[in-house]
């Protein structure tokens, strides 16, 4: 029987097919799954914030985009992926709260950590394949690496897999 793995906020993990992996309460931040489809080796990083160089003395890796998706690559080659196989999809990023006045950086938070992730992926040449992000509702997702199925569900939505 496979297993899914819970993945917390600020946190990241691997897995072997047939396990998934799921992580709930994405509002602003986003969820990268990645994986290897010959070794259907795969990962997701619940990431929180965009870019740990605005944070001193950061020692928690995957609260950042920058830092987390880089780390959860070096996860799943230790594990047997092929770097150069990697292909990813992300969710999550919303606007969470309208806020009077203004399009201050806090209030963009989701789009950033959006941005952020887009443009990590793309130095690391990892392409995504698939995203459902912005809008302004939460998102619990589960990602299957056997089969590359990233499962998304939102309250009062359809279930949507991408």
């Amino acid at each position: 029987m496979a297993e899914v793995i819970k993945v917390g906020m600020a946190d990241l993990n691997i897995c072997v097919s047939p396990n998934g992996l799921t992580t709930l309460g994405l509002g602003s931040c986003v969820g990268i799954a990645i994986r290897d489809p010959m070794t259907k080796i795969g990962g997701l990083a619940h990431v929180m914030l965009p870019d740990s160089t605005a944070i001193r003395n950061n020692s928690n890796i995957p609260k950042f985009a920058d830092t987390g998706i880089e780390e959860l690559v070096k996860r799943m080659v230790a594990k047997g992926a092929n770097r150069s196989r990697l292909v990813a999809k992300i969710a999550g990023g919303a606007q969470m709260f309208a806020f009077q006045g203004g399009n201050t950086d806090a209030v963009r938070v989701g789009e950033r950590n959006v941005e952020a992730s887009k443009k990590k992926l793309a130095e690391m040449k990892i392409p995504i394949l698939a995203e459902d992000t912005g809008k302004n509702y939460g998102r619990t997702v589960i990602f299957y690496p056997e089969s590359g199925d990233f499962i998304i569900r939102a309250v009062g939505k359809p279930e949507k897999v991408i």
